[in-house]
């Protein structure tokens, strides 16, 4: 069994608070192909209430992260644009350590974002 894992934490820079309500769905790429692995929602903090993959799960390849921005800032009232400028943000990124944890946190604004390998 692998003891690493992956978590996210989700900042709205805009408004400077933790982003709260926002869906992200996680999928491992295989192939070419993704493969759904787990949705979930931020808390109150801007982070999920567990891993979103956990230990035993967690295996070394190619993930993408999908943060469902536009409804996000839909709900929080940002003023609507059609299309949003930002509505999914993926982020594709690689795990090649099996035991380590990979934080991969978003900093959110409605026209930029950014993140990094955390901690």
């Amino acid at each position: 069994m692998s003891e690493g894992y992956l978590t996210t934490h989700v900042l709205d820079t805009a408004r400077g608070c933790p982003a709260a309500g926002l869906a992200i769905d996680l999928y491992r790429i295989e192939n070419g192909t993704r493969v759904h692995l787990a949705r979930k929602v931020t808390n109150n903090d801007g982070r999920t209430d567990g891993p979103i993959l956990p230990k035993g799960a967690f295996a070394v390849g190619t993930y993408e992260l999908e943060f469902h921005a536009g409804a996000y800032l839909d709900a929080t009232g940002t003023p609507p644009e059609a299309p949003r400028f930002l509505d999914v943000v993926p982020i594709r990124f690689g795990i090649s350590d099996a035991a380590a944890h990979y934080h991969v946190p978003l900093l959110l604004s409605p026209f930029g974002y950014s993140t990094y390998r955390g901690s």
